[in-house]
């Protein structure tokens, strides 16, 4: 990529799983990095709902609201994370949740969107595309398949609509075999060639290959934990350092350095912490956090401590 990723830059993680893993790691070295605002997403469909919400801001209201499991509410844009107790409690949270993202989203530099499945599930009441079904009854939805011409519709648009953003495109490699292996391997076929179109199509859009680097190039079980679907933390840490090569700045090498030996003092708990040793080190840490902030002042220390 001509430009790529700085301290100081906005990022912003939307999708599957692996967006929320890249993007703790990001977070975790102190870049100013949002995760999944709405919980997990995995289809392009939903995806770009959620990023025409982010611009908008429009909050949620009680038209959004569905009951699900025992008395709870949530909506169909957001992931069991947020189901609560009551509307009104639900409400505060999600348009309180909708505000501090959507700020963070207008200031972003860099949109990173992980595709899970072109798989989708639309409610029948409505004719929309859900995040999420909650499980609710299976009748109440119909499943979908999306062709590469609505993926590319869906993703397009979004690049269309910010061209003053940078996009990179990934498909992840999680593997979603409760579609059927050769239903996965289609939905994620159809992804990559969606992407491919729109990355050709607009400057701004590029490709990071996750799922290629896991499957042909790691190419091994041992890459996925004990459910056979989820890669391993040493796979996800090999392709997050493959990510580092591909979009961050080679100039941020030494605050990415510093910001991982803090980021380790941080988290470290003292067996005593009345001894003379552990005021040493805490002397030390101070001393680190001081340097940090002046050498690399667009460092986000508070995410270190995450």
């Amino acid at each position: 990529m001509e430009q790529t990723i700085a301290y100081g830059d906005g990022l912003l993680f939307l999708g599957s799983c692996f967006a929320d893993e890249v993007g703790a790691l990001c977070r975790g070295l102190g870049f100013d990095a949002m995760v999944n605002p709405f919980g997990v997403l995995y289809n392009p469909a939903s995806i770009a709902q959620s990023v025409e919400r982010l611009h908008s801001g429009n909050p949620f209201c009680h038209e959004e609201v569905i009951q699900v499991g025992e008395g709870q509410y949530c909506t169909f844009s957001h992931n069991t994370a947020f189901w609560n107790v009551s509307e009104a409690a639900l409400l505060e949270q999600v348009n309180q949740n909708l505000a501090e993202a959507h700020a963070h989203f207008e200031k972003s530099k860099w949109v990173i969107l992980s595709l899970g499945t072109s798989w989708v599930f639309c409610d029948k009441e409505t004719q929309k595309v859900v995040s999420n079904c909650h499980k609710l009854p299976a009748l109440r939805f119909e499943r979908v398949l999306l062709s590469v011409e609505q993926s590319v519709q869906c993703l397009s648009e979004i690049v269309r609509q910010h061209p003053e953003k940078r996009f990179v495109f990934t498909v992840s490699p999680l593997r979603h075999l409760k579609d059927g292996l050769h239903e996965n391997q289609l939905s994620k076929s159809a992804l990559l060639l969606a992407v491919d179109q729109v990355c050709k199509q607009f400057d701004n859009a590029h490709y990071f290959p996750a799922y290629e680097i896991l499957l042909d190039e790691l190419r091994d079980y041992r890459f996925y934990r004990e459910d056979m679907v989820h890669p391993t933390e040493q796979a996800v840490r090999y392709i997050w350092e493959r990510f580092v090569d591909f979009a961050v700045d080679p100039k941020e090498k030494p605050a990415m350095q510093a910001a991982a030996e803090l980021k380790q003092m941080l988290q470290h708990c003292p067996l005593f912490p009345e001894s003379e040793a552990f005021k040493r080190f805490e002397s030390l840490r101070e001393k680190k956090i001081n340097e940090l902030k002046r050498d690399f002042p667009a460092v986000c220390i508070n995410n270190l401590s995450e």
